[in-house]
């Protein structure tokens, strides 16, 4: 009888411990509420994570707790919080929304994309399709991309990232046309983002049509995108392909003083004295090559062929055989009568 006594009095007292914590919870979760309401989300966040601490089970501690995390940057914590709403309420379109949310702003595709396929199943926000298309282009499942944003296109008609997503989408797929039409779109929308016209410039170079590009680079610099040495060695190779090769020739000369032992900057030089006529500037440049290799038989080759434009048939055709003889592949551009691409 003392033992059935004893835990009738334990039971007794464990029934009141548990409600004297709910009721403690209650009262952090209602001084949470209070705190939210005058801004204080700090101190706000700090009673609500009392709250579920003591009452894991209250839903909308735990709802109200993922969102002040959320606003205090709190993501793993406020995905916890709303994951635990939805262990009660599955289809609660707060923690739903959220959830793809926060999966969108940290990169975690996959599961925004599970979020945000519920958040149009229950039609929960018109920005799920803006949320999904950018997921699956992230994915480069361009594919589904497009689908969602060729709606979010028509739900935001000056959203500037929507046609750029597309350009960029268009350039991993080489479509250069259809990236151009795009880039054209998003820079209408939004001119301040200089390396969307610089983008722009680069698909139009590989179209080709680099006279346009040559457009888009010099719009790109006057708007101040850094000048470093890509973009000068971009600019210049247009300014040659696009007929304005002494301007090239310039910007490639500048930029090799930075880099001087660049065998693809020196191809490009010499390649380009090649193709103007200028064979010993061509020579010089080729030689500069065999300077830091001298077991590259391809600017030996071209040397040759640089002889033999000038009328040294002779001379020519033995540098020519040196080189075939070091690189046999070299024969078959000789009797295709083909240069070889450097």
């Amino acid at each position: 009888m003392k033992n059935l006594s004893l835990y009738l009095i334990l039971a007794h007292l464990s029934v009141a411990a548990v409600a004297q914590q709910k009721d403690s919870a209650y009262i952090a979760y209602q001084s949470g509420l209070t705190e939210k309401q005058a801004g204080r989300h700090k101190v706000a966040y700090e009673h609500l994570r009392k709250s579920v601490s003591l009452n894991p089970e209250h839903t909308d501690a735990q709802r109200e707790l993922g969102l002040e995390a959320m606003e205090l940057r709190q993501f793993e914590i406020s995905k916890q919080a709303f994951l635990k709403v939805l262990d009660k309420e599955p289809n609660d379109p707060q923690a739903i929304e959220n959830l793809a949310t926060l999966n969108f702003w940290t990169r975690r595709w996959d599961e925004a994309i599970k979020y945000g396929l519920k958040m149009q199943e229950l039609k929960i926000s018109s920005r799920v399709n803006y949320l999904l298309g950018k997921s699956y282009y992230e994915k480069e499942n361009f594919g589904q991309a497009f689908r969602y944003l060729d709606a979010a296109y028509k739900e935001e008609p000056t959203n500037a990232e929507i046609p750029f997503m597309f350009a960029r989408s268009f350039v991993e797929m080489s479509n250069y046309k259809q990236a151009v039409k795009y880039y054209l779109e998003a820079i209408a929308l939004d001119s301040t983002k200089v390396n969307w016209i610089y983008e722009t410039a680069m698909a139009y170079s590989s179209i080709p049509d680099d006279k346009t590009a040559i457009k888009y680079f010099e719009l790109a610099m006057a708007k101040g995108h850094k000048v470093d040495n890509d973009f000068i060695e971009n600019l210049s190779n247009s300014y040659i392909l696009a007929g304005m090769p002494d301007k090239g020739i310039d910007m490639l000369l500048k930029l090799l003083e930075l880099r001087p032992a660049d065998m693809e900057l020196l191809n490009s030089i010499a390649d380009t004295y090649y193709k103007l006529g200028k064979y010993d500037d061509a020579v010089a440049y080729w030689d500069k090559m065999l300077f830091y290799d001298k077991e590259n038989a391809r600017p030996l080759y071209m040397i040759g062929m640089c002889y033999q434009k000038k009328g040294d048939i002779k001379k020519g055709q033995a540098i020519c055989d040196k080189a075939i003889e070091m690189d046999p592949a070299l024969k078959m551009l000789r009797q295709e009568k083909k240069m070889p691409g450097l």
